[in-house]
C-alpha cells in the first residue's frame, strides 16, 4: 500500500502514534478492516520490516459516539488482561500500545500482535469444535490474577427484556420471574465476559474438521470477576443462536466433562443460564449483523428472535 493509501486507511494522529510502536526501519504497508465487531473498529496493519519481511498488527479503536465513554474503562481493562494472560497458556494477543483516552490518537485506541486463525460460526465441525471451546473457557477461568479485575455488570432487569414477537409468552414470564430473584452465591474466576464462537480463532485443515485446534481468543474489553456459569451461560447463548438450541444446552455439559465446575444446585444454574439468554433479548439485531456480515446470511433478526424463544423455552422445559 502506497503512503496515501495507509493515510487514508488509518488516520493521521493515530498513524503517528503507531508508527512510534514500531521498530526501527518498519513501515506499514497495508491496512485490511477486520469485521465481526459491534463497539470498535478493527485494522490488521501489515507491517514491512527493514529486513524484507513482514507481520501483522491489529489497531482497535473506538470511533463509534455511543461507545466511546466506555472506551477508557474498556480499553484498560484489555491492556491489563493482555498483559497478565502473558503469563499464562491462555492464546491471547500480545499487548503493543494502549491510549485509552485519545491522548495521542484520534479516538480510544489499543494496538496488539495479530493472531494466526479465523472465526468458524458454520455448523460443519461444530461436535469437534464445542469440546474445544469449552477446555478452552475451563483453562482462561483457571487463570489467578494478582489483583482481580472488577466483579461483573449485568444491566438486564426483569424490567427491561423485550419479548420477541410471537415468543411463549409463559415460558418467558417464568423465566423473567427467575432473573427477579436476587444473584446466587458464586465462587469467583476470571471471566472473559464474552467468550463466544465470534472471539475464538480457529486452525481448521481443509476437510479435516477433527483436526482443528483453537489458535487464539480475543476482545479482552469485558474481562470481570464473576461466576463461571455466567461465561459458560454466555457461550451457550451464543451457540444456541448460531446453531439450535440444542447446542446451548450441551456446552454446559461439556465445560464440566472438560473439568469446570459450575453452580452445584440446578436453580442457580439456571439463573445464570436465563439471565445471559435474557440480556440478549435487547440486542438481537446487533448480535445478527456481524453473522451475517461473516457468511451467515440466513441468521436475519427474526430467526435470531426464534432461536432465541426457543432457547429460553427449552431453558424453562428443562426445569423439570
Amino acid at each position: 500500500m502506497t503512503d496515501h493509501g495507509e493515510a487514508a486507511a488509518v488516520r493521521p494522529l493515530t498513524l503517528a502514534w503507531v508508527r512510534r510502536h514500531l521498530d526501527v526501519g518498519e513501515r506499514i504497508v497495508e491496512a485490511e478492516a477486520l469485521r465481526g465487531g459491534i463497539t470498535a473498529d478493527m485494522l490488521r496493519l501489515t507491517i514491512g520490516t527493514r529486513h524484507g519481511a513482514t507481520r501483522d498488527v491489529v489497531l482497535r479503536s473506538f470511533v463509534d459516539p455511543r461507545y466511546v465513554g466506555h472506551a477508557e474503562d474498556w480499553l484498560n481493562r484489555e491492556a491489563d488482561a493482555l498483559t497478565l494472560l502473558t503469563s499464562t497458556g491462555v492464546p491471547a494477543p500480545g499487548l503493543i500500545a494502549v491510549d485509552p483516552t485519545a491522548a495521542h490518537c484520534e479516538y480510544p485506541s489499543l494496538l496488539m500482535t495479530h493472531l494466526a486463525g479465523r472465526t468458524v460460526l458454520g455448523d460443519e465441525g461444530l461436535r469437534t469444535r464445542v469440546p474445544l471451546l469449552a477446555r478452552q473457557l475451563v483453562a482462561i477461568h483457571a487463570v489467578r490474577p494478582l489483583e482481580p479485575p472488577r466483579e461483573y455488570v449485568t444491566l438486564t432487569t426483569a424490567d427491561t427484556v423485550v419479548m420477541p414477537k410471537g415468543a411463549d409468552e409463559a415460558a418467558w414470564a417464568a423465566a423473567i420471574d427467575v432473573i427477579r430473584e436476587p444473584a446466587p452465591p458464586y465462587e469467583g474466576r476470571f471471566l472473559h465476559r464474552d467468550f463466544q464462537p465470534g472471539n475464538v480463532l480457529f486452525d481448521v485443515p481443509p476437510s479435516r474438521s477433527a483436526g482443528a485446534r483453537i489458535t487464539g481468543v480475543v476482545d479482552w474489553a469485558a474481562t470481570s470477576w464473576g461466576p463461571a456459569d455466567l461465561d459458560v451461560a454466555h457461550c451457550s447463548t451464543n451457540l444456541a443462536l448460531l446453531h439450535g438450541p440444542v447446542w446451548g444446552l450441551r456446552f454446559a455439559e461439556a465445560y464440566e466433562e472438560a473439568g469446570g465446575a459450575l453452580a452445584a444446585a440446578a436453580s442457580e444454574r439456571l439463573y445464570w443460564q436465563v439471565r445471559d439468554a435474557l440480556a440478549c433479548s435487547e440486542e438481537v439485531r446487533q448480535v445478527a449483523q456481524p453473522w451475517r456480515e461473516a457468511g451467515r446470511t440466513e441468521l436475519t433478526t427474526r430467526v435470531v428472535a426464534e432461536r432465541l424463544d426457543a432457547y429460553v423455552t427449552a431453558l424453562m422445559d428443562a426445569r423439570g
